[in-house]
């Protein structure tokens, strides 16, 4: 007999492409657990793609760019203790770890919950502070599968996918009044996502920028980049690079709003980077290209045709390759452009 949990823990403070494919893990417990209180252990700046979630009772912060300072800032520390005590008091009875760190799985064992489930792969070993663990499978090598199996291993029966991120009218409002003033309409642009906090990700710009001379010669429709404020310079270099106008969104929009942007565009083309990954859950029509982390492991869950990869299901059980022939430089704009008549054409 599966035990019936009341109040569940989440534990998934980042990134923004990795909180949205533990998405399915929080509906997941919803359905399986319908009466549970559901709390989720969030980094302030991407709370707001959780907030007025269905599924989701609680969001409780974790600031790791303060608490990483508890060792020598009384402010910091007086910060983590209070966040122990926070978590303590709540009285968890079962708590899940998708972060797999070992700051994450020992905050967890601090928070005093007695069941504490986790991956197996986990690093820097965290698997030590958990009491239950479940091992990256050949038959489950999705993130999304392995962390349903998580869920599964808690008892849960009901683990088809789903991805849900609410709508916020007001963020969807302000977006068109920003669209209007560029002449654009809903629902007739293109995003493209040409950043990364990771360098090794990003396709080159110049690439960016004859593509976007292609789609919009073929298709006539306007062409929006987003990305972080500080992504604004790459995008500048691509409005340099392009015949074509390019709108420069980065840092523009709030993450509400972000999603309202890519939730409307007929298309977005995107590094492997959080917004793409935001794109893919909405099921807005999509191009992602890979780089050295297995697109089989994060590629958009059920959506091949967006994915363009090199050997994107030979990598095995690997989180990351170091083969030069895996590096997203290898992809070529035709390859991009054909998947974006594929999607534009659908």
């Amino acid at each position: 007999m599966p035990e019936d949990f009341k109040n569940i823990l989440i534990i998934k403070p980042s990134a923004l492409g990795d909180i949205v494919l533990a998405l399915p893990a929080l509906s997941a417990l919803r359905r399986n657990f319908p009466k549970a209180k559901i709390s989720w252990l969030v980094k302030p700046e991407f709370a707001p793609l959780l907030e007025n979630h269905p599924h989701l009772d609680e969001i409780i912060p974790f600031d790791r760019v303060l608490l990483s300072k508890a060792w020598f800032s009384p402010l910091a520390f007086r910060s983590l203790l209070l966040l122990i005590r926070q978590l303590r008091q709540s009285g968890f009875d079962a708590l899940v770890d998708l972060q797999g760190l070992f700051r994450t799985a020992s905050l967890g064992w601090l928070s005093g919950c007695k069941k504490r489930f986790g991956m197996a792969n986990a690093r820097e070993l965290a698997i030590l502070f958990y009491t239950s663990t479940v091992p990256l499978s050949s038959e489950w090598i999705h993130v999304v599968d392995h962390y349903l199996k998580i869920v599964q291993a808690m008892g849960a029966s009901d683990l088809h996918v789903e991805f849900l991120l609410p709508r916020n009218h007001s963020a969807e409002n302000s977006v068109a009044a920003l669209l209007k003033s560029h002449s654009i309409e809903t629902n007739d642009y293109v995003v493209f996502v040409p950043g990364s906090t990771d360098p090794y990700k990003r396709w080159p710009t110049d690439r960016f920028a004859i593509l976007a001379d292609r789609i919009s010669s073929q298709f006539h429709l306007p062409i929006i980049a987003t990305g972080s404020a500080f992504e604004s310079d790459t995008i500048e270099r691509l409005r340099s690079l392009a015949e074509t106008r390019i709108i420069n969104l980065a840092g523009r929009t709030s993450l509400a709003e972000l999603v309202a942007l890519l939730r409307s565009a007929k298309l977005v083309v995107s590094n492997d980077t959080g917004p793409g990954h935001i794109a893919a859950a909405l099921g807005t029509p999509l191009v992602m290209m890979y780089s050295w982390s297995n697109p089989a492991r994060i590629a958009p869950y059920g959506r091949t045709e967006c994915m363009v990869a090199r050997e994107p299901y030979g990598r095995g059980l690997k989180i990351k390759s170091t083969n030069p022939k895996h590096s997203v430089k290898t992809i070529t704009v035709d390859e991009v452009y054909q998947k974006a008549c594929e999607q534009l054409y659908s």
